[in-house]
């Protein structure tokens, strides 16, 4: 089958970035190379906005980006907002409630910026294995005293909530608590962590969305990624591309398989169906 593409959206941790976050210079010039075709190239992340690399943040010609898995969609040339749909105080206070109650360094995103308590960013260790990860959490993360109280004090829309947990059985015990309220999406694009965003609320709405403002059809589609968070996006793309080193549900989700984040997938799927 020949593919069309108009529309690349990429999630960034296991997919763009390698291990160490670092984007290779193979994938950059394959990501450049399709911007100067005309092809609209995303980040497609849960990430916050300023959690994303500012080199991507910045990276010339790529206008768009949908983070906080489609929460938050922006228009970076014009620096607003053009789609989101957010979580709102009472779901998140809920949400901080029941993930409260076990050992989990838990996050709020508000406007794109995360916060997390001062106590648990100073063992962030505890919760992250990968050692760029923590250096990430450092790096975007605003520390405050009581991330509950910051909710209660915004009263406002939130982003996502995010918890991360030291025991892998107290998080399948709270995925089962929160999964009770039809108000909340959940998805674990790492294997310790819950993301809750608005019920409805994906990667795979949001990226078929913007496309539709910019006259581009989901055929015309493509996304790549590994994690869950990035299952509906692949099915919901005319062509999904898993990574890989991606699950094997998202493998079973896409319509190819490139190589690894450590091995530029990301450059080979794009050389492979968008500049050959």
């Amino acid at each position: 089958m020949e593919y069309k593409i108009k529309m690349i959206g990429l999630d960034l941790d296991g997919t763009l970035l390698t291990d160490k976050k670092e984007l290779t210079e193979r994938t950059r010039k394959a990501v450049s190379s399709a911007l100067e075709q005309g092809v609209v190239v995303l980040v497609a992340t849960g990430r916050p906005w300023l959690g994303v690399p500012e080199e991507l943040r910045n990276f010339p010609g790529m206008r768009y980006a949908l983070t906080s898995n489609g929460a938050r969609i922006i228009d970076t040339l014009e620096n607003r907002v053009i789609d989101e749909h957010l979580l709102s105080p009472d779901l998140a206070k809920k949400a901080l409630e029941i993930c409260g109650k076990y050992d989990t360094l838990q996050e709020v995103y508000f406007d794109g910026q995360g916060y997390a308590p001062a106590d648990k960013m100073a063992c962030v260790e505890k919760y992250h294995k990968n050692p760029s990860m923590c250096e990430y959490m450092r790096k975007t993360r605003i520390p405050v005293k009581d991330i509950f109280e910051l909710v209660e004090k915004e009263n406002r829309g939130l982003d996502k909530v995010q918890a991360l947990f030291a025991d892998m059985k107290e998080r399948s015990q709270a995925w089962r608590e929160l999964k009770t309220d039809s108000g909340l999406e959940l998805v674990g694009s790492l294997k310790y962590n819950i993301e809750i965003n608005a019920a409805g609320v994906n990667k795979g709405t949001g990226l078929v969305n913007l496309g539709r403002l910019l006259g581009i059809r989901r055929e015309e589609i493509m996304a790549c990624g590994d994690g869950d968070n990035d299952e509906v996006m692949l099915r919901e793309a005319g062509l999904g591309v898993a990574m890989a080193n991606a699950e094997e549900q998202v493998k079973a989700a896409a319509d190819y398989v490139t190589l690894s984040n450590e091995e530029d997938g990301v450059a080979a799927a794009i050389e492979k169906f968008v500049l050959s």
